[in-house]
């Protein structure tokens, strides 16, 4: 038997990147993975790819900003499959360029927050309560180192969001935990996605990674391995933390 077979987990901004390497993960271990992402056609097509390697996967889409909307994501999965019993909040991301204070725009700041912290809270508060009426779950979010040191480098917003993101990760380990719900988050270093390796030079890479104690950049595979630990009963006793999967480049 698989660590996560006869789980039915969701995970959310799956359709690429750090994302779809936790959803093949899951898959590979045996749960049962519901696909996450804006583009319907986007979905599909990581759904299709779960499936051809084995797993079983079905395509959700949805705005994580609308509640409504990731309510309709929620029943479309329990009228698929029944409840979920492993969310990872994963969808997010930097919507406006570092820059000091001042300069940043506060649209960009709002979409940024909104896209990270509200759109976390969003999926927590629409899954949480049919965990607690089971007495049972596992929740994974998901944070930033750049929220877990200061740099003047980073984008504040960005670095702020996942900040809110780890501490409300532990508030509701503490809320959640008397319900037999476990509430962990992973706080990634600079990890090498298709978008990174396009958008980083070779040359910035290599720098990079020589600044990891581990003298490499991570791979969303390393993110997606630590969320398969987090997920399974070998993380039985683990709640409430924050798991730096950055290369030693987080010692805190």
């Amino acid at each position: 038997m698989s660590a996560l077979d006869g789980q039915i987990a969701l995970v959310t901004g799956s359709t690429r990147g750090i994302g779809a390497a936790i959803a093949a993960e899951f898959a590979r271990r045996g749960a049962a993975v519901a696909v996450h992402g804006r583009d319907q056609a986007a979905a599909d097509s990581a759904a299709a790819a779960i499936i051809r390697d084995g797993g079983k996967a079905l395509a959700v889409t949805g705005d994580v900003t609308d509640f409504g909307q990731v309510e309709s994501v929620r029943r479309q999965i329990e009228d698929a499959w029944g409840p979920v019993g492993i969310l990872v909040a994963n969808a997010g991301g930097s919507f406006t360029p570092p820059a000091p204070l001042e300069q940043i725009p506060e649209d960009g700041w709002r979409a940024t927050v909104d896209g990270n912290l509200l759109a976390t809270f969003l999926t927590l508060k629409s899954f949480l309560p049919g965990m607690k009426e089971r007495r049972g779950g596992t929740i994974i979010t998901i944070g930033s180192a750049a929220g877990r040191r200061a740099d003047p480098r980073s984008p504040i917003p960005y670095a702020a969001a996942k900040a809110g993101i780890a501490l409300l990760t532990q508030d509701l380990a503490a809320q959640a935990g008397p319900f037999g719900i476990r509430v962990n988050c992973i706080a990634p270093e600079t990890i090498l996605t298709e978008g990174n390796r396009s958008r980083i030079p070779a040359e910035v890479q290599a720098s990079l990674a020589d600044w990891h104690p581990l003298k490499r950049l991570g791979t969303p595979q390393d993110v997606a391995t630590a969320a398969a630990f987090l997920a399974s009963g070998d993380a039985a006793w683990i709640t409430g933390v924050i798991i730096d999967v950055a290369g030693g480049a987080v010692l805190v």
